[in-house]
């Protein structure tokens, strides 16, 4: 029995009647969206400012400097170029396209083009420079650029590339090649020429021809400055032309009827 009355006299453990509430995060929340607001507002005030200065300041093309060294390109050519492009503004125009527009006349290899505060353009032209001259009325430039195809004015002094339709740089870099090593030995060279069947003459300063034919034409060059130009060097007023070939050597034709060859007395020209 007295088991049983202490057993009636526990106290059962009482329950928390605490619950878990978020209510502590409505201010966090509140102050967040305001500083968020907030926050977006001077963005937006910042770019409205930003798209009023741009405005400001970009105002039409009003004045346009060129430099650079040039003789061909006339101030008017570049002019007209550049008038399409003055109704655009300062930060708006598109200098690419100028500077492409620019690169399309005549006789400009480059442009450079940038802005000049407060609304000018800068621009500046580098020329090409004609260092032969292609069949007739065409001129190339030192990097074997065929550049003007049909000039009214080509200077007298130019060099001469022949050649069959596409092979304007095939043509220009055996010339270019070719040039400074002759200019070397004290030979001046005044035409290179490709005909239809694949085979190459060139003619120098005093109007004789050397013919290196179809084949192994870089090693026919050679021997033609390591041994033929000293002979055409001495007597240069009487060779008509220099024949390079042979397999091992050369022939030449005289303006006189005297002969003269070199490892080919009896050997017969290949191609």
């Amino acid at each position: 029995m007295m088991f049983s009355a202490r057993k009636r006299n526990r106290r059962k453990p009482e329950r928390s009647g605490r619950s878990f509430s978020l209510a502590w995060l409505k201010p966090a929340l509140a102050g967040g969206l305001q500083s968020a607001l907030g926050l977006a507002g001077m963005m937006i005030g910042l770019g409205i400012m930003v798209w009023g200065l741009a405005l400001a300041f970009d105002r039409p093309i009003g004045q346009v400097e060129v430099g650079g060294q040039f003789q061909r390109v006339a101030p008017v050519q570049i002019e007209e170029v550049v008038a399409p492009f003055r109704g655009a503004g300062f930060l708006s125009v598109d200098l690419d396209a100028l500077r492409a527009a620019l690169e399309s006349i005549p006789w400009v290899d480059r442009a450079r083009v940038e802005r000049r505060w407060p609304n000018g353009v800068r621009v500046f032209i580098t020329e090409h420079v004609a260092v032969a001259r292609w069949g007739e009325a065409g001129l190339m430039n030192t990097r074997g650029d065929l550049f003007l195809r049909h000039s009214r004015h080509i200077p007298a002094e130019l060099p001469q590339l022949v050649g069959p339709a596409g092979t304007e740089a095939q043509v220009a870099q055996l010339y270019l090649k070719t040039y400074p090593r002759l200019l070397a030995v004290g030979m001046r060279l005044s035409q290179v020429e490709l005909d239809a069947r694949g085979a190459w003459q060139l003619t120098l300063g005093n109007g004789a021809r050397v013919r290196l034919g179809r084949q192994d034409v870089e090693a026919r060059l050679e021997r033609f400055i390591s041994m033929a130009s000293q002979v055409v060097a001495q007597r240069a007023a009487e060779i008509s032309y220099v024949d390079l070939r042979y397999s091992n050597g050369f022939s030449i034709g005289w303006n006189t009827p005297t002969r003269f060859a070199q490892g080919a007395e009896d050997a017969t020209p290949d191609a």
